[in-house]
């Protein structure tokens, strides 16, 4: 489908993907943007593999499978390099997008010869800085969005801070730190 932007999630139970992945499909929407939001996973407990997906286009979207196929790729967990091919599949249009605190060049070698783009960031060090404990999805998802441009930066930061107002109503000192995370997790996305 044309205008379509697929975008597959690799990352472990307890760490955030799924929630992203819908945080991404919300603010798409609100953007007038077609969207689905799912996660694969069975019965697995904290700190087990599992996969979630996107989809984002501008017409309505009649598929409803698993992408296997994907513009993006987005790695919230580095470990699962060894142990998951995260580009199968991938277009070399696209890129994947890895949480390592390691360059493009040096994570290259363990994508089975991936030839596009590789982006880094190292989503502890600006969660811990930001958030003072260890979320990596909130970094993962500003990384998403700077490199795929899936939606519109600004439009996404103005979304992202009415979602947390809400979502944290009656916790507001934690809204700032969510914002100030996702603008650095912007500018700090490395690409090789």
């Amino acid at each position: 489908m044309q205008n379509m932007v697929e975008i597959r999630w690799h990352g472990r139970g307890g760490q955030g993907a799924k929630t992203a992945s819908q945080l991404l499909a919300d603010a798409a929407f609100s953007a007038g943007l077609y969207v689905q939001s799912f996660p694969e996973y069975g019965p697995e407990r904290s700190g087990a593999p599992i996969t979630a997906y996107n989809r984002i286009s501008q017409e309505r979207c009649n598929i409803h499978s698993n992408i296997y196929d994907p513009d993006y790729v987005v790695v919230v967990d580095e470990t699962l390099l060894e142990s998951v091919d995260v580009t199968q599949g991938l277009s070399p249009e696209g890129a994947v997008i890895i949480n390592t605190d390691k360059s493009p060049e040096e994570v290259q070698k363990h994508l089975h010869g991936y030839t596009g783009r590789v982006c880094t960031i190292d989503a502890k060090k600006i969660s811990l800085e930001c958030l003072g404990a260890y979320f990596p999805n909130t970094p993962m998802l500003a990384a998403v969005v700077e490199v795929s441009r899936c939606v519109d930066k600004d439009q996404f930061l103005v979304d992202m801070e009415s979602s947390y107002r809400h979502k944290f109503a009656k916790k507001p000192q934690v809204v700032e730190g969510n914002l100030a995370c996702l603008r650095k997790s912007m500018q700090e996305v490395k690409e090789g």
